[in-house]
């Protein structure tokens, strides 16, 4: 095709020039840009538009770009290649070498060839570790298409055992009933042999189809082609072994592999035999400023032996420092290690320390990702999660996963989390665990240990490196700055008599009070006025004993706010320290926008920092959080008010810590601290190596807390670590992509199932036992009269039922419970008395509402105080041989005669017509126990006189088979407590979901309607907050009522009421560009869960994207990509101080 020269319309020598608005134009010969002239004459109309179209379009064809041969597509002519559709992967390598290693050094000796099992298999079909690694841009956070590792502790199925539950599942004939034509086609292809007749009309030979290709090439092409491929082959082996080019290199041994087979470098000088060494030279010095102690050499002593730990020690006890060994012992072993953390500040600040100690050191958060090659990863739990799930191949190198604060299991709503990646963790990592002190550390440790089949060493200990000291203060001016009472010294007492001092105290204040202003004034404000006398005459008591830092827990934002901003006239910091605060703010805040530097937030907390004031809540901005934390840990902050979420970070300790109220809100009602909050928070006082004790102030601004309160608190026990395992969408998802995991697999190894669960083996053992024995059991003869024998021993057994049924309920009811006056006559059944009248055998036994068997309608005249006095004079040893009194000698007179008289028994009180019970279980009870009664007493086998020894066999049998049943229901499936939820919830599964981490049911059903595709990616991120879209509501309310008709318990306004619709235009506006600065004022939202909002917002725009790309929607995740580039800008996503 020849090419003509291009000109530019510019350098011709003419212009046009167009005249008016009537589309003419005129060339002039004068070279120049187009020019236009004024319009003449009344004003232009607009052409037709289909005269127009059809004149451009339609009868000038050369206006269309399908015409223009610049644009036209390049095509070129497909080489036909029939051998390519042979073409095959070559199989795969049957043995590897594996590098033998001196036991001692870890010196490599030599190599030798092993044989590899299942080398077919893939991160899509198997969970074995000895699958090959997946692609390395998933190597880190793996596939949500890929299997997870097999979980340690679960027996692994082996290949027959996964055909035989696939022939199970669905009998496949193999030989009938198969499909010729493919789904969709109309013709398909016939594999029958060469001497079947015909194939049927619609069906093509497979022969036929194949001649017209020329597969063949005769014996010498065959040969030539073998000798092209194995010819030169051979020869270059020979000459060259280690020219071939090896894969890449995932562990030592390849790497060893490479090493050797680089090309050959010239000879080297031989090198001089190594001498032998027998003086061997011993580091004696210690890794740490100070001695262990012992509970960190316990832990060291079972992780250089390879153990899982559970260390629960006090807050900074030192726990950190089993966790460094741990990392240091795997850059030694050239493995890894995974810390994980609850929060992701705490992430945050473990990375800074353990990059400062250990250097190789990664961190890996929901939007932050640095050095993820590192031998240490730090992340928060439900990363890990995602990875375990996702198939990870960082589990293969892993040798230890460290969980920090696991007494955060607790939490209901993140505390499933931490029960999940325990249980899929892989066999060969090992586990240590980090906690406060808990009262059931072993229960906990139990549990692990069965479910990974090895022994959890627990390390417990309640010494504190610096103990602590509480107090009482009911100061609120400068004259009674002194008043701090002691109330639980260093060794543990509890001085009664500093707590009545402190209330003799608060009482002759308000006796002066009422003096003063008359006895009807109320006795406490608890203004800001009065805070504020209260802490300045705290502080000024504390400055003066030298007892600064301090940290003041209250358990508001509002009033941490109010009490840091009403202390205007203290200053607490010398000019060196102004200076050095100024320079450490104006570095922080130069990675910072400018108008983001002016925020309120940022000047106020600026103006503060200054005079040594702090402020640390979840209202604030996450920079701002992490500069005081930083200044608090270099002794710049005095004074920091804070929520109890700083309790839970890395050790910050302070030398005295103040607890503004002893009470909280749980976000339901109002309650008193627990004794494992008090400890948490209290556990920051003192300063290992600074400080001999730790001081803990209460405030006591109105009146003082109650003793039994305060003992409670300080010396109660800790909240036990309890389950908080449910069943969400995300775990039900992931597990049913996966054929041998099963849900109810996860659901018996969670810790709620512990209870029950531990005892599997001994029911197995005893379900085997009574299987042998019931084997031995003679038969019982149920034939002639005694036919209906067992009729009547199932009749009997369910009569006894029935009557324990409606029993239970009158005991549980109101008139039950009235009838039960002195005197009354009651049948008793437990193991001492079988239907016996109570009182008897001058005995006074106290009756539990399942020891009553009957409640009769009888009611004897006696002194049951005197029956009483005498039962507990005659149970001394002086007195045991007296005879009884006349009143218990007269009750028992009363009841034999009772018991004559009635050779039968008393009669009862009716549940119906005496007791009043209406309950319509209690009256078909009723009907069910007279038809029993009437079949029992119409049987014939009572009238056999082989009926008592038949009767014993059969109920030996019967029994024991009873028994054999609850067994197997205790081990099945069906004992779960869960279970019933879970085959509600599976129904509403989809496999998308698997994809998101929250909402997935909504975010799910929103993608599937489109609701998405259609927005802008500003107006996504504004639906994805929750936020005032009808669409969304109207997702959620179908999602709702169909949870109902599963029978979830959760009504559709609980399901669509956890949708926050408070934040639209603040995040619609952040998305378009707005600053922080102008957006603070969009909404009264405190600026720091803005941000948290808009972060977890930009998390979920990444899971979206990945969903979206799994359905095949890229345009939809193109979108997400964009709103979460949006979003990730400014001082949200300002890189975390830590981290630089």
């Amino acid at each position: 095709m020849m090419e003509t020269e291009r000109i530019d319309p510019l350098d011709l020598p003419l212009r046009a020039v167009e005249l008016g608005c009537t589309g003419r134009w005129e060339l002039l010969n004068v070279p120049g840009a187009p020019e236009t002239t004024l319009p003449h004459g009344l004003p232009p109309c607009a052409p037709d538009l289909q005269q127009e179209a059809e004149q451009l379009f339609l009868s000038s064809p050369a206006w269309l770009p399908l015409h223009g041969v610049e644009h036209s597509a390049r095509k070129w002519q497909r080489k036909m290649d029939p051998w390519s559709l042979l073409a095959t992967l070559g199989a795969p390598v049957p043995s590897d070498l594996q590098a033998q290693r001196h036991p001692t050094t870890g010196q490599i000796l030599g190599y030798k060839e092993v044989l590899l099992e299942n080398t077919n298999l893939s991160a899509t079909t198997s969970l074995s570790l000895r699958r090959p690694p997946g692609p390395i841009s998933q190597s880190l956070w793996g596939n949500p298409t890929q299997y997870p590792f097999w979980p340690g502790g679960m027996d692994e199925p082996t290949i027959t055992d996964l055909s035989t539950r696939e022939e199970a599942e669905e009998e496949i004939d193999f030989e009938k009933g198969l499909l010729t034509v493919p789904p969709g086609f109309k013709k398909g292809v016939d594999f029958a042999p060469e001497d079947h007749p015909a194939p049927a009309p619609g069906l093509l030979s497979l022969s036929c189809l194949l001649e017209p290709l020329d597969l063949g090439g005769g014996d010498e092409d065959e040969s030539e082609a073998v000798g092209q491929l194995g010819g030169p082959r051979r020869d270059t082996v020979s000459a060259s072994p280690c020219s071939a080019p090896l894969a890449r290199a995932s562990s030592l041994e390849n790497l060893v592999l490479q090493e050797a087979s680089t090309a050959v470098a010239p000879p080297e000088p031989p090198k001089p035999p190594p001498q032998e060494q027998w003086a061997i030279p011993v580091d004696v010095t210690s890794p740490w400023a100070f001695e262990p102690d012992v509970f960190q050499k316990q832990a060291i002593l079972h992780l250089e032996r390879h153990d899982s730990v559970f260390v629960a020690a006090h807050t900074s006890a030192g726990k950190t420092v089993v966790a460094e060994y741990a990392i240091a012992l795997a850059q030694k072993h050239m493995t890894r290690t995974i810390y994980t953390s609850p929060i992701k500040a705490l992430s945050n600040q473990k990375f800074r320390d353990f990059r400062n100690t250990f250097g190789d050191v990664g961190l890996l958060t929901g939007d932050v990702q640095l050095h993820p090659e590192a031998s240490c990863l730090i992340m928060t739990t439900e990363i890990l999660r995602s990875m375990l799930y996702s198939g990870s191949d960082v589990i293969r190198d892993l040798e230890w996963v460290i969980f920090d604060e696991v007494h955060y299991i607790n939490d209901a709503e993140r505390g499933v989390v931490w029960e999940e990646v325990l249980i899929m963790l892989p066999d060969h990592v090992s586990i240590i665990l980090l906690s406060a002190t808990v009262p059931n550390a072993l229960e906990f440790a139990d549990w692990i240990g069965r479910l990974k089949r090895r022994q959890i060493y627990v390390i417990s200990t309640v010494a504190r490196p610096v103990p602590l000291e509480h107090y009482l203060f009911t100061g609120n001016s400068s004259k009674t700055q002194g008043e701090l009472f002691l109330l639980l010294d260093s060794r543990g007492t509890f001085h009664t008599k500093g707590y009545y001092a402190a209330v003799e105290a608060k009482k002759e204040r308000m006796s002066k009070h009422a003096q003063t202003f008359g006895a009807k004034q109320p006795t406490h404000q608890g203004g800001p006025a009065q805070d504020r006398g209260v802490y300045l005459s705290l502080l000024a008591s504390l400055r003066t004993r030298a007892q600064l830092p301090v940290v003041v827990f209250t358990f508001s934002r509002g009033r941490c706010d109010e009490q840091a901003s009403g202390l205007t006239s203290l200053d607490l910091t010398t000019s060196s320290e102004k200076s050095e605060i100024h320079l450490f703010l104006q570095r922080c805040l130069a990675r910072l926008r400018g108008s983001d530097r002016q925020l309120p937030q940022v000047l106020h907390m600026s103006e503060l920092l200054h005079r040594g004031l702090g402020v640390h809540h979840s209202g604030i901005l996450p920079i701002l959080k992490e500069i005081v934390e930083m200044l608090f840990s270099r002794g710049l902050v005095k004074v920091l008010f804070a929520t109890e979420t700083f309790a839970m970070g890395v050790n910050m300790p302070a030398r005295t810590v103040v607890f503004d109220s002893t009470r909280k809100h749980d976000g339901s009602t109002f309650r008193d601290l627990l004794p494992g909050e008090y400890v948490q928070m209290a556990g920051r006082a003192g300063r290992r190596g600074l400080d001999p004790t730790g001081t803990v102030i209460l405030l006591c601004k109105g009146r003082v807390p109650e003793m039994a309160d305060l003992h409670r608190m300080m010396m109660g026990k800790p909240s036990q670590l309890q389950s908080q395992f449910r069943l969400t969408y995300t775990m039900i998802l992931n597990l049913l992509r996966v054929d041998a995991l099963r849900v109810e697999d996860m659901m018996k190894r969670s810790f709620s199932e512990f209870p029950s669960r531990k005892d599997s083996k001994a029911h197995e053992q005893t379900l085997a036992e009574l299987t042998k024995r019931l084997g031995a059991l003679e038969e019982p003869d149920v034939t002639g009269q005694l036919v209906d024998l067992p009729e009547y021993y199932s009749c009997g057994e369910e009569l006894t039922e029935t009557r324990s049924l409606i029993q239970r309920r009158i005991m549980e009811s109101v008139n039950g419970l009235k009838s039960l006056s002195a005197g009354r006559v009651v049948i008793v059944k437990n193991q001492k008395h079988h239907n016996a009248l109570g009182p008897c055998d001058h005995t006074v036994a106290k009756l539990q509402p399942g020891d009553v068997a009957a409640i009769t309608t009888k009611v004897l005249r006696l002194n049951g105080e005197k029956i009483l006095e005498d039962f507990s004079k005659r149970q001394q040893p002086k007195f045991k041989k007296e005879p009884p009194s006349a009143a218990a000698t007269t009750a028992v007179q009363e009841l034999l005669r009772l018991a004559q008289a009635h050779p039968a028994g008393p009669p009862t009180l009716d549940p119906v017509n005496d007791l009043q019970l209406k309950d319509v279980s209690v009256v078909e009870a009723g009907l069910r126990v007279r038809k029993l009664e009437e079949l029992i007493r119409g049987a014939q086998c009572v009238h056999s006189p082989r009926f008592p020894a038949q009767y014993l066999k059969l109920r030996e049998r019967m029994q024991i088979q009873k028994e054999m049943e609850r067994l197997r229901f205790l081990l099945s499936d069906q004992s779960l407590l869960l279970l019933p939820e879970y085959h509600q919830r599976v129904e509403l599964a989809g496999r998308v979901a698997c994809a998101m981490s929250s909402h997935e049911l909504l975010l799910t059903e929103l993608m599937f309607d489109n609701a998405l595709s259609a927005l802008r990616p500003e107006e996504i991120a504004a639906l994805l907050s929750g936020l005032g879209v009808e669409r969304v509501r109207a997702v959620a309310k179908r999602i709702g009522e169909v949870q109902m008709a599963c029978g979830l318990n959760q009504t559709v306004e609980e399901f669509v009421g956890e949708l926050n619709f408070g934040l639209v235009e603040v995040v619609y506006e952040w998305a378009r560009g707005m600053p922080f600065s102008e957006l603070a004022g969009l909404s009264g939202t405190p600026e720091g869960l803005v941000v948290r909002c808009i972060q977890r917002l930009a998390e979920m725009c990444r899971s979206l994207r990945g969903a979206a790309r799994l359905v095949g929607e890229p345009v939809l995740g193109a979108k997400m990509e964009t709103a979460a580039t949006l979003l990730r800008r400014d001082i949200v996503f300002a890189a975390s101080l830590y981290t630089q």
